[in-house]
């Protein structure tokens, strides 16, 4: 019994129709079928990985309160600026620290005026220059006195706008502000330029670099300590994500990186670059509790949102600016065992 070909199967005469030739793997029908089945699964498996990879970053970001991903790159690329200043052109970290900082006192100056606080911005910031260029430029005397005559003008600056203003503010509010006039340019500006005091140093960019490592090294450490093993809030009430294993792991890290920067580039034994990476990593963790209780105090999660994965600049210079004095203390006190 004749049969009938079906659609697709043959046209007339035999010849192959259109629906057969895409079937068959030899034609270039078939060809093109088969690239676009094996670009559809490409795809697919892309898509499930980006999927799956933005579900772990979620939690990630949840349980951190950052975006990592952001964070990694921003703070990569900050490190090769860093790097290549202090390592080629020692001055050239000037470029880079003292902008830094006078953003780090603009964003707290702001911080402080939308907590209701009487800050006068521009003042700090030029106060802030001066202590810094000092720290480099002048001789320590010159920079202590330098020191003190902004935080006196600053407090000059404030008591005066006051008096003008007389909008009947209370004493206690106008006590707290010219307080914390005097506060800002010690707490941010004064303590980043002893880090320009230690750069001035014989070999200083190495003991700033070493200061900035051991730093890095403290924050990685406790970071990826507390995400695999956090349990144990370390002050709660101050920075809930802190924990006691966090620290651990940051200590660890800090005094391996320490040890090996101090044997190899700064040539000091290695008891000394294990009390170098102690002494700041207590400093560190002291800078970021510190500023975390500044935040919470005027009710805030980040000192800005200039840095995506980070906040603001203060939030990445708090854990440095106590660092930088202890890495001075340290340089004056262990510099004389490299000649031995």
């Amino acid at each position: 019994m004749p049969t009938t070909d079906s659609p697709g199967d043959a046209g007339p005469g035999g010849v192959p129709g259109p629906e057969g030739e895409r079937a068959r793997p030899g034609t270039s029908a078939g060809f093109q079928a088969h690239v676009r089945a094996a670009r559809s699964e490409f795809e697919h498996q892309i898509d499930r990985a980006r999927a799956d990879f933005e579900e772990v970053n979620d939690r990630i970001n949840a349980r951190t309160g950052r975006n990592l991903l952001m964070a990694t790159l921003i703070g990569l690329a900050v490190g090769a600026v860093v790097l290549g200043s202090l390592l080629f052109i020692k001055w050239l970290f000037l470029v880079f620290a003292i902008p830094v900082c006078l953003l780090g006192v603009f964003e707290f100056s702001r911080a402080l005026q939308t907590a209701g606080r009487r800050v006068d911005v521009w003042p700090q910031v030029v106060a802030g220059a001066v202590i810094m260029l000092s720290a480099f430029f002048a001789g320590h005397l010159t920079h202590w006195a330098l020191t003190f005559g902004a935080v006196a003008a600053v407090i000059v600056w404030r008591l005066l706008a006051q008096m003008i203003a007389s909008d009947g503010r209370r004493y206690g509010d106008v006590l707290g502000d010219v307080l914390i006039a005097g506060f800002l340019p010690l707490y941010v500006p004064f303590l980043a330029s002893l880090a320009l005091v230690l750069l001035r140093q014989e070999q200083g960019e190495y003991w700033v670099l070493g200061m900035l490592i051991a730093v890095v090294a403290a924050d990685t450490g406790a970071y990826a300590s507390g995400l695999a093993f956090g349990a144990h809030p370390m002050a709660p009430r101050i920075s809930p994500k802190k924990t006691w294993e966090g620290f651990a792991g940051g200590a660890v890290a800090t005094v391996i990186a320490a040890v090996l920067w101090g044997i190899f580039a700064l040539h000091v034994p290695w008891w000394a670059g294990a009390v170098f990476g102690l002494l700041i990593l207590g400093c560190a963790t002291v800078g970021d509790l510190g500023e975390s209780m500044i935040k919470r105090d005027l009710g805030i999660k980040d000192m800005s949102s200039w840095l995506p994965g980070h906040g603001g600049v203060l939030d990445r210079l708090d854990s440095i600016l106590p660092s930088a004095a202890a890495a001075l203390a340290l340089y004056f006190l262990f510099f004389p065992l490299v000649t031995l």
